[in-house]
């Protein structure tokens, strides 16, 4: 064989070695041990790991853009598993689960306001809270996980609490005092300016440890710790100024609209009275 006709020689003994004593020469092509299968098509799965300070979201899109560069041909299929899987399904369904909350929110707070536009002036109090949280996590690099994403969620219980006191005690200001709207906004945004202050202080200075914490899983609390405070501190300084301004808009839409139905029906109520003398 070709193996025993070669000798090389040994560093250590200087002697001719032939080539067979450490090497095998065969003609047989080198076939796999096993071919692993997903969805009964052949598979093969290439791992990655992370660079320091890099983030998942990055390293999924640069694999990406590195497939659409290789010009792949249509019949090579890749997806994501493990770990880059699950980040992806979760942002996919980022905006069904904040959708939900929204209208889980709405409909609570329609039922208690017996009402469909007062549910409206506390929902106005979210989206500041939203632009504070991705602001926040924008300007310190962190991308919106699904951590941040419980921060949001929970910013919406927590924000728009400002907006019930302050709707809450103006309904029943114009109910109990015949105030006007004007009247009883402004003596809610008087009244409820301390609790506000208070409970609003409270939440975010409990985000504080959470989002300056270090150590072993501080990249973890800290996108909630940032979404909470970020969304938190840029809500309370706009829904003072904001909330009434909404409720007072909306107040006066509900009344025109309510008018326009007592206008309608009392229109074909007039109607049906002209039938009824004709005949």
């Amino acid at each position: 064989m070709l193996a025993n006709n070669i000798y090389i020689k040994s560093p250590t003994t200087g002697d001719q070695v032939p080539l067979s004593a450490f090497a095998k020469w065969t003609t047989v092509p080198v076939r796999p041990l096993s071919i692993s299968h997903q969805g009964q098509f052949p598979a093969t799965t290439i791992s990655f790991n992370l660079a320091q300070g890099a983030a998942l979201g990055d390293a999924t899109q640069a694999v990406q853009q590195a497939m659409a560069e290789m010009g792949a041909p249509p019949t090579l299929n890749g997806s994501f598993q493990g770990t880059a899987q699950a980040f992806q399904q979760s942002l996919s369904t980022v905006p069904l689960l904040i959708l939900a909350a929204l209208v889980v929110v709405y409909l609570i707070l329609g039922i208690l306001y017996e009402s469909y536009i007062h549910p409206l002036t506390i929902l106005s109090t979210l989206p500041s809270a939203g632009v504070g949280a991705l602001a926040i996590l924008m300007a310190f690099g962190f991308d919106f996980s699904l951590i941040a994403l419980i921060g949001v969620i929970l910013l919406i219980g927590i924000v728009k609490k400002n907006g019930i006191m302050l709707v809450d005690f103006a309904i029943a200001a114009e109910r109990d005092e015949d105030l006007s709207s004007e009247e009883a906004i402004r003596k809610a945004a008087l009244l409820r300016f301390r609790p506000i202050m208070m409970t609003t202080m409270a939440a975010l200075l409990g985000g504080v440890p959470l989002m300056l914490g270090t150590g072993t899983g501080s990249e973890i609390r800290q996108p909630l710790g940032y979404a909470m405070v970020g969304g938190l501190a840029v809500s309370q300084v706009l829904t003072l100024f904001t909330t009434p301004v909404v409720y007072l808009y909306l107040d006066r839409l509900s009344n025109a609209l309510n008018r326009w139905s007592h206008r309608g029906g009392a229109g074909h109520g007039t109607d049906d009275a002209v039938k009824q003398a004709a005949e």
